[in-house]
């Protein structure tokens, strides 16, 4: 899988109110022992003020605000951390989310107890609700992280699951989809209105004719034909089919590949039904699943939500773990709350549960591996997005079946069925192994997407 060696940049703004003085030395080691639980996050870069750039390292005015805003933007941060460690500085804080226009989560920190004196030295409790305030006054979106120390679980969970996040808002907006042939005539479920895509997120759908995918087989590589009919031999069963098929699924592949590279695609819609097969010879399901493991997300009959749906998946695991577009396809017969989770043989080749079988007309046929998934789907209505989640579990099944799927069990069959129904989902959704519900829902907060949880 592509993206293995990620790494986010979090900004972080040690809030102090400088009236405090008696706070002040407090502030300071809660600045240095939130550093140091940060800096052990593997995947984090941490851009922080020190000593040098204000004082104490801790962020107090609107001076403070201003040096902040000039470093973290001189190191394309990719989201802010807001810590109160003390009653902190609500100003300050906020004149730094919204120079920056970056996903922001924000703390509060537990108090020492009170002095001999019976005197309070923090009030973070208290002074995070006017950082708060001052967030929502100016529309600024953030996520809550709680009032943690920074040693506890709850601190480092919610720091990996902000950086998530930011990965996912920062990927989606302005992405780049390739609509690679029409949707199908009868599809009306797959329809789409650019125009809210451009101005809710500032993304780019790219139409792409077939004619101009099949002028690309017309001078293909065969150094990198062959190189591709490699890797498809590895990964997967090709006994059943002949040589010549194989170089028509290689054939698609490399030419799916040149488009993706030419426009510069997160993710594509393809049309998948007869008009690909005439100009390739072959259908694209089997591609479709290869160029998934290699980091872009492909959906079938031109649905470009459901690639972007797919991208919000991809880009909460890190690039790391790939989605499967599936059908709603039926209930199980005999188990309740269990359903079939199915395509035509487009799921990656990783996740399949034993080796990939791939049959003559390029479609890709295995069961997917067993484990707890993420179930979602995206759609717009007038304007406005909501975005589906679920949970699941995949079962393991002795059943022989065609195209790439699985049965999957969730909490309430019934009910997520309705759901689906009453707001306008589609018979299409994503679903990716693991449970991304946390990241994937603070992101649709911050994007304004509705969340429709079941």
């Amino acid at each position: 899988m592509e993206g293995q060696n990620i790494r986010v940049k979090l900004g972080f703004v040690p809030s102090h109110r400088r009236m405090f003085k008696r706070s002040e030395s407090w502030a300071k080691e809660l600045r240095d022992r939130t550093l140091q639980i940060l800096r052990e996050i593997s995947f984090l870069e941490v851009i922080a003020p020190d000593e040098n750039l204000t004082g104490n390292g801790l962020v107090q005015t609107d001076e403070d605000a201003e040096k902040v805003i000039r470093l973290f933007k001189e190191n394309c941060v990719d989201g802010i951390i807001i810590e109160a460690v003390d009653f902190g500085d609500e100003v300050s804080a906020a004149l730094v989310a919204s120079a920056l226009s970056k996903p922001v989560i924000l703390f509060a920190t537990k108090e020492p107890p009170f002095t001999a004196e019976g005197e309070r030295i923090s009030d973070s409790f208290c002074g995070t609700i006017s950082i708060g305030s001052a967030l929502y006054r100016r529309k600024i979106p953030f996520v809550w992280g709680g009032v943690v120390f920074p040693e506890e679980k709850g601190f480092r969970e919610s720091i990996e699951n902000f950086a998530r996040t930011c990965t996912i808002v920062n990927g989606f907006l302005k992405a780049r989809i390739g609509l690679v042939g029409p949707r199908p005539e009868s599809f009306e479920t797959c329809a789409l209105d650019e125009v809210t895509l451009i101005r809710a997120f500032n993304q780019r759908v790219i139409p792409i004719s077939l004619v101009e995918a099949g002028a690309l087989a017309e001078n293909i590589n065969v150094q990198e034909i062959n190189r591709i009919m490699q890797s498809i031999r590895s990964e997967a069963d090709t006994s059943t089919i002949d040589e010549e098929t194989l170089v028509k699924i290689a054939r698609l592949e490399y030419c799916l590949l040149a488009l993706a590279d030419k426009w510069r695609l997160d993710a594509m819609g393809i049309q998948c039904w007869g008009p690909m097969h005439r100009v390739f010879g072959i259908a694209p399901c089997h591609v479709s699943g290869r160029l998934v493991d290699q980091g872009i997300m492909v959906s079938c009959e031109a649905d470009i939500l459901g690639a972007l749906t797919m991208l919000i998946q991809y880009l909460a695991s890190f690039r790391k773990t790939p989605p499967h577009f599936v059908d709603w396809t039926v209930q199980h017969q005999e188990k309740e709350n269990v359903f079939l989770a199915w395509h035509c043989g487009n799921a990656p080749p990783s996740l399949a549960n034993d080796k990939a079988r791939i049959n003559q007309h390029g479609m890709g046929t295995f069961q997917l591996k067993p484990g707890i998934v993420t179930i979602n789907r995206l759609a717009e209505y007038e304007g406005k997005f909501k975005m589906l989640m679920t949970m699941g579990r995949i079962l393991e099944s002795r059943q022989n079946l065609q195209g790439t799927w699985a049965w999957v069990e969730v909490p309430d069959l019934k009910r997520l069925y309705e759901a689906i129904l009453r707001n306008g989902f589609t018979h299409h959704a994503s679903m990716i192994h693991g449970d991304y519900t946390r990241p994937i829902q603070d992101a649709c907060e911050i994007l304004g997407i509705e969340i429709v949880r079941v």
